[in-house]
């Protein structure tokens, strides 16, 4: 995020927490005139990217919770939080892709060409 755009926030918005990765997250002191509700935002630790944002905090950014959900309370059945790969070499590949060999399974459905 931007130096100014960073500092937009600090200044017309309170503090309300950050998650374990360094993005802070604000909520706007005025309330918005057609939402009648406070505007919620947030400043990512490194670029702009809004997958980086855990889910603990998405529902919070939605106004689905009234304050982020604890970080905390993680059950063993619960993932670790991953940005979205897509575009980095550890992007999912199925076997059939290209950079995987090319070759897939044959299927029933395949299309196969009329020769007269």
């Amino acid at each position: 995020m931007s130096f100014f755009a960073a500092l937009h926030a600090r200044l017309s918005g309170r503090k309300v927490g950050q998650d374990r990765f360094g993005n802070s997250y604000y909520e706007s002191r005025a309330i918005m005139p057609v939402y009648n509700r406070h505007r919620r935002f947030v400043v990512t630790a490194n670029g702009q990217d809004p997958t980086k944002v855990p889910a603990e905090w998405h529902c919070w950014l939605h106004h689905l919770t009234d304050a982020p959900l604890p970080e905390d309370k993680r059950l063993p059945w619960q993932k670790e939080h991953v940005p979205n790969l897509t575009g980095t070499r550890y992007a999912y590949r199925p076997k059939g892709h290209l950079a995987m060999g090319g070759r897939r399974q044959a299927s029933g459905s395949d299309y196969e060409a009329w020769t007269p």
